[in-house]
């Protein structure tokens, strides 16, 4: 499957890219559809590629020495992942699963250097990509290392409305399945306190939950939850 230049040229990534530098890039990747529920990676692979996802969502998970399972990072269009190159270690870190019926692009990780050295802009919105996902990560460490169950499901809740909300008539809804069990490995909390957080916000018209579906109905007092500061 040949890719036209076409489908990464407007992302921010590349847009500063010519279209000669975006034809070597696309000659080097690998197109692949992962539908739901296929792994792209798994963790402790040999890392043989990074990638770029171009449409559709995935969840980056890790199993903890002691066997559970958290949600490190949910991909979301033009974002690069499995990078392992970048992090200076041979395998993945996690498991790449494909939430909704995907697009991406792989290059050998062999190309890592050679990819963000394309044009010193190139580099510097990889390096900012990749500070922005640390930064997201120190802060998501932090919530589970201080604060209270309710204000980290509001912190995740909001965090995915807000990269991928689409606005309905009844509030946002996050724009991909989300299950009361991934919001619980997002905030390393129980499957038992997510329902009963959900419940009670769904009772008190903060969010609409349904079966794989959530939908914010009440950003302005969510957002104080999360900042614990409840009416």
């Amino acid at each position: 499957m040949k890719m036209h230049r076409t489908v990464i040229k407007s992302l921010p990534l590349f847009e500063t890219m010519s279209d000669a530098e975006l034809d070597k890039l696309l000659a080097q990747a690998t197109p692949r559809r992962v539908l739901q529920g296929e792994v792209v990676f798994k963790q402790g692979e040999t890392a043989t590629s990074f990638f770029l996802l171009l449409s559709g969502r995935l969840k980056v998970t890790q199993v903890t020495g002691d066997g559970q399972q958290i949600i490190v990072r949910v991909v979301h269009p033009g974002e690069l992942f499995g990078f392992a190159k970048a992090l200076a270690r041979p395998d993945y870190p996690g498991t790449a699963t494909a939430v909704t019926d995907s697009m991406t692009l792989a290059w050998p990780s062999d190309l890592w250097s050679d990819f963000i050295g394309r044009t010193p802009l190139l580099a510097a919105r990889t390096m900012q990509t990749l500070g922005r996902q640390l930064d997201e990560a120190h802060t998501r460490i932090r919530e589970m290392s201080t604060q209270e169950s309710e204000r980290r499901v509001a912190h995740a809740i909001l965090r995915l409305s807000g990269k991928a909300g689409r606005k309905e008539e009844a509030g946002i809804q996050i724009g991909f399945p989300i299950s009361r069990r991934d919001i619980a490995e997002m905030t390393g909390t129980t499957l038992h306190t997510v329902s009963r957080i959900l419940s009670a916000w769904n009772s008190q018209g903060l969010v609409e939950v349904g079966r794989q579906k959530i939908i914010v109905r009440d950003v302005v007092g969510l957002s104080r939850l999360a900042e614990g500061k409840p009416d």
